[in-house]
């Protein structure tokens, strides 16, 4: 039927659905939409620094997970992934952290 997922088979010979390999990037984009909803709420900070922890979230999950298992968070190799998502993490906290009484407010 083509409304079921297929099945991914892993070495051990466990059959899992594919969906699973999605799930470490379903928890990054819900902590982005949750610092969505932060900033449409005009606290913008706290949303950067959502945005900025779920980068991270996105580097532990690329760095710990194999490729097959890292879903749509591997993008290149692995040591660049995880580089970029660390880099851009750490950068918008630190923007988020250190900008004060901007045109936007605190």
């Amino acid at each position: 039927m083509w409304w079921r997922l297929p099945n991914v088979s892993s070495p051990r010979g466990n059959r899992r659905p594919a969906v699973l390999e999605h799930v470490p990037f379903g928890i990054v984009l819900a902590l982005v939409a949750v610092a969505a909803v932060r900033i449409l709420q005009y606290h913008w900070r706290q949303g950067a620094v959502i945005i900025g922890g779920a980068l991270l979230v996105a580097a532990v999950f690329r760095a710990l997970l194999p490729d097959i298992r890292a879903g749509l968070l591997a993008i290149r190799g692995r040591p660049v992934d995880v580089l970029t998502y660390t880099g851009l993490g750490a950068l918008l906290l630190f923007l988020a952290f250190t900008i004060t009484n901007g045109p936007f407010g605190s």
